[in-house]
């Protein structure tokens, strides 16, 4: 949900195999802040979707029964904030599971910041100060940090976690998106030219960190954002688990 930057947002909805997918917001790292739900619901229009959310800190926004509705949608999208909180209320809530079980009947997983982080097996966060490690849900088994260069610390400590036995994994810079098929990376696409992400791996006690390509979605031809039919097929390729499209 880049402010006058939808390409990220386009993509994702280009990965439902309908023509005005549900699409279901956690706020949950904000605290379900008002601000950010008006965000999603302006980022995600009735005339391209079917948009709702689901709110674990306030009566309204609460479906009657949450996992029926989570299930029953096309995209799952995460919000930014403290991931380390929202993994906590997941917990309580019984969201982690509910996540699981949707990636594994089909449903794509997706977010921001901490939405990103969140699917991964561990990772850096710095949201509440100086960078520290945090375990994720898993379903991803590699290792992410996201604002990548852009926050200070974030990516020494990264690297030295790596270099002490951190699982290998991915880094992304602001603007970037990692696109999974299953625990696979298919795909890199970013919103800004020039934008990146990186492979990150330890070699004989050596951190390794290699760039990867990533397409610009506001290109031409091969970089440019997949068909809504035909050229569809190609970045969602349907297979269990779902694709999920983690960004930066």
């Amino acid at each position: 949900m880049e402010a006058e930057n939808p390409l990220l947002d386009d993509y994702v909805l280009s990965l439902a195999r309908t023509e005005r997918p549900r699409v279901c917001f956690l706020p949950s790292a904000s605290g379900d802040a008002d601000h950010y739900v008006v965000r999603f619901y302006r980022a995600f229009e009735a005339s391209r979707c079917r948009p709702s959310h689901v709110s674990l800190f306030r009566r309204d926004g609460v479906p009657m029964d949450v996992r029926a509705h989570l299930l029953a949608q096309d995209v799952i999208y995460v919000g930014g904030g403290s991931v380390l909180s929202l993994l906590g209320v997941w917990s309580a809530h019984g969201i982690d599971l509910i996540l699981r079980e949707a990636w594994e009947s089909g449903v794509i997983l997706c977010g921001v910041s901490a939405g990103s982080l969140c699917w991964f097996a561990e990772g850096i966060t710095a949201f509440h100060g100086a960078a520290r490690p945090f375990t994720g849900l898993g379903l991803l088994p590699w290792s992410n940090t996201v604002h990548y260069e852009a926050e200070r610390g974030r990516g020494d400590e990264y690297r030295r976690r790596l270099a002490e036995g951190m699982c290998p994994g991915f880094a992304a810079e602001d603007g970037t998106a990692l696109h999974f098929t299953g625990a696979r990376l298919h795909r890199v696409v970013s919103s800004h030219p020039g934008a990146r992400a990186f492979r990150m791996s330890r070699t004989s006690g050596r951190v390794v960190r290699r760039t990867l390509r990533a397409a610009y979605l506001g290109g031409d031809g091969a970089n440019a954002l997949p068909g809504r039919v035909a050229d569809r097929g190609s970045p969602s390729l349907r297979v269990a688990p779902e694709p999920a499209a983690a960004a930066g």
